[in-house]
């Protein structure tokens, strides 16, 4: 079985993959202090609970945006289930061109999203992740990653309004039936939700005026239903994008194999 990691800012999720479907997800608030002991103590339990064994984990892939969560997460792997994990890398085989002009600064969640959506899609598209940070990144038809934009996330949004601005109140995520508020927090919800889907729109609109060509919407991350909801812009709704393209790399690069000796297989990058 492939035991799948993908440690983005906020989260890491842990998945398992059989080999013909996904057997479990498990989600943990991301720390680049958490030890791979407490990673490993916590993550047997939950693979047991869903009848899977450490032993049944044969290879590992690791993809991550957090260098410092590296570090556990590969120890985690090694020591808890003897496998060297394949890390997501620019350097690895995608199966497609990145058209950047520095594909080793491409956040390896974006091109993991761009392997995933031209394989089940087929390009041209573009990839709209709401994550810790809500980025849209292009596709076109070869399936080769040429850019896109960033833009800060949803979550940072929220907590930034609240942080500079003293009466006005943390509030939460959700979409207001009206737009225009008669309260403080209904305003805020408004401005939040549907600015973000302006934002949404409007970017979409443009990327497809610079392509120069119609392009497939795909939304991602655990917030892509939410968001879907007020737009009629996209084509599919994939939550668990990033998982498929760590699954998907893994079968195109061969494992690495485990250091032999015990002071590199304790060591790392």
């Amino acid at each position: 079985m492939l035991l799948v990691i993908d440690a983005g800012n906020t989260n890491i999720v842990f998945a398992v993959h059989d080999g013909v479907e996904w057997r479990g997800n498990w989600r943990l608030a991301t720390s680049a202090q958490r030890t791979s002991d407490e990673y490993g103590v916590w993550l047997e339990v939950l693979l047991s609970r869903a009848g899977i064994r450490a032993q049944d984990i044969t290879c590992a892939v690791i993809g991550t945006v957090v260098p410092a969560a590296l570090y556990h997460l590969r120890r985690l792997c090694r020591e808890w289930f003897f496998t060297e994990p394949l890390v997501a890398r620019a350097s690895l085989d995608w199966g497609f061109e990145i058209k950047t002009d520095s594909p080793d600064g491409v956040g390896a969640d974006r091109l993991l999203n761009a392997l995933a959506a031209h394989a089940h899609y087929r390009g041209p598209l573009v990839v709209v992740d709401f994550g810790t940070a809500t980025t849209f990144d292009v596709v076109d038809e070869t399936g080769a990653y040429i850019g896109g934009a960033i833009s800060p996330g949803i979550n940072l949004s929220i907590e930034a309004l609240h942080q500079a601005a003293a009466r006005l109140p943390r509030i939460g995520i959700g979409r207001p039936h009206m737009v225009i508020g008669r309260d403080t927090v209904p305003a805020m919800q408004s401005g939040v939700y549907w600015g973000y889907i302006g934002l949404i729109e409007g970017l979409l609109a443009r990327i497809e005026g610079e392509f120069g060509a119609s392009l497939k919407a795909i939304a991602t991350g655990g917030l892509a239903p939410l968001f879907a909801e007020g737009t009629a812009k996209f084509t599919a709704i994939a939550p668990d994008l990033t998982l498929e393209g760590l699954r998907l790399l893994s079968l195109r690069n061969k494992p690495p194999a485990l250091p032999r000796d015990r002071a590199r297989f304790l060591e790392t990058e």
